[in-house]
Parts: C-alpha cells; structure tokens; sequence
C-alpha cells in the first residue's frame, strides 16, 4: 500500500517529474498538475488525493489562490506548500489560509516525506471522526 496519495502541482514540468520519481521510490503515489486550474480538476476527478504540494510562485492562479480555493473545495486535503521563489510573507500568508505546512526548495526529500506523511494521517484522522460521527447519528436515529 502507497504511503500517501500526492498531487504535486508546480509549472516547472522538470521538478515535478524529479520529485515524483524521489517520491515514488518511497513508495507515495503520484499525481501531477501543471497549474492551479488543473489542480482543481484533478481534485475534483480523483478523490483518492490525500496531500498536495503546491509551488507558491505559477502563472494564472498562483499557489496562494490555488490553496484558498483548495481549502474551500476540498477541506479535507492537505496543502503543503513548496516554493523557492517566495518569502517567509508568503509562507505566513498560506499558514494562515490553511496550509500544513511551508518548505523551501530545494528540500531534503526526507523531510519532505516526513510532511507528507503527518499531512495524509491527519486527513485519515479527520475522516474517519467524519465516518463516526455518522455512524452515531445514524445509530441514534434508529433506537
């Protein structure tokens, strides 16, 4: 089973291939989204996307449209946002409109497969609250 699913979204089409050969050596399955738009509509195709990093700095909608829209869309997705363009202001701006976490490229592989990691167990956390809670309203609905 693949640690996590991720879509990676950054329009340098050479990053997002290298990382999404690093990332799936360890065992991540990979998606990929060559701009804010597209990785939207990747979102709302595939719902097995757990995490998504996302570059700051794209043409058209950038990194911190992207996650604004991404958190109204897709709640329970986690963003970590990943650039090497962009400022510690910009970093502050996607924390605070949600974002797990902020990396500067280039990265370590290894931390960055440590946010992925925490990023997918908090989604799965959050689910399965949301499975329970239905399952108790359910259940309280039928005695």
């Amino acid at each position: 089973m693949a640690v996590a699913t991720v879509l990676i979204v950054d329009d340098e089409m050479g990053f997002v291939e290298a990382l999404a050969r690093r990332l799936t050596r360890r065992d991540v399955e990979i998606r990929a989204a060559y701009s804010g738009e597209e990785a939207l509509n990747r979102l709302a195709s595939d719902g097995d996307i757990e995490v998504v990093i996302l570059d700051v700095k794209m043409p058209g909608m950038d990194g911190i449209e992207t996650l604004a829209e991404i958190r109204r869309r897709f709640p329970l997705v986690e963003v970590i946002m990943l650039t090497g363009h962009a400022t510690v202001e910009s970093g502050i701006e996607g924390m605070k409109k949600g974002a797990f976490d902020y990396l500067m490229k280039p990265c370590d592989i290894e931390v960055l497969l440590t946010k992925v990691n925490e990023a997918a167990a908090v989604k799965r956390r959050r689910e399965e609250r949301i499975v329970e809670a239905r399952v108790r309203e359910i259940t309280a609905r039928r005695a």
